[in-house]
């Protein structure tokens, strides 16, 4: 029988990791968890109790306010996924806005936000059979997890990608400013100082930018079944 293992899923965003790993949980009936989501709804706090003025987050309040702040995901029965809940309320929508995504990487690189949200990961993952995607999974939260992959494609994909989600939700943006929201979400996350987004020297790479989402899939579910073996 194949033992059950925690498989870490990094990489840019609008790489197709979440999709990936959702669908990867879904075939191995393993526990997902989408901490980008996490870190999203920590945004969206930001954004609700007016700590963000102009673009300007004020970090000190929002780590003053962080005990005020539970993030549990709850099962969707019609979309048959996990919701991201904040305090009891679902903000699975309010959450996948250009507004959260502006702000989401300022949020990430504050030490105390992420040391809140590793632990509440780890501690999700403590008992294996959990599919965990990020920016610092393979590296920080699980170094020791079995199966690692790294994700990711041209910033000119990912931005096409997320452009069409975000016209598709009905949201007003344009290509030119999905693309700026990539390239500095990237810039941020790969030169902040605690937990930078690299790739685990052991991680597999996983680069989606000519590849289907079934091809990216059962690449993923190969690897999986030979890390389990």
């Amino acid at each position: 029988m194949d033992r059950k293992i925690t498989i870490a899923i990094d990489g840019h965003s609008s790489t197709g990791k979440s999709t990936a790993a959702k669908q990867l949980a879904q075939e191995l009936q393993y526990i997902y968890v989408d901490t980008g989501a996490m870190y999203r709804a920590v945004s969206y706090f930001a954004l609700s109790e007016n700590l963000v003025h102009n673009e300007r987050l004020d970090s000190q309040k929002l780590i003053d306010r962080l005990d005020d702040i539970t993030i549990t995901f709850k099962r969707n029965e019609e979309t048959d996924r996990a919701d991201v809940y904040l305090n009891g309320q679902n903000i699975e929508q309010q959450i996948r806005t250009l507004e959260v995504s502006n702000i989401v990487s300022h949020i990430a690189i504050i030490s105390e936000v992420r040391a809140k949200l590793v632990a509440q990961q780890q501690a999700m993952g403590r008992d294996k059979g959990v599919v965990m995607d990020g920016r610092d999974i393979g590296t920080v939260v699980f170094p020791d997890a079995a199966l690692k992959v790294f994700m990711t494609a041209t910033p000119e994909v990912r931005a096409q990608r997320r452009y069409v989600e975000l016209k598709q939700r009905g949201d007003e943006v344009t290509l030119d400013e999905v693309l700026h929201n990539v390239l500095e979400r990237d810039r941020i996350d790969s030169t902040r100082e605690d937990s930078p987004l690299i790739q685990a020297d052991d991680a597999k790479l996983l680069d989606t930018s000519t590849m289907t989402r079934e091809e990216q899939f059962e690449l993923l579910l190969e690897w999986a079944k030979e890390a389990m073996e």
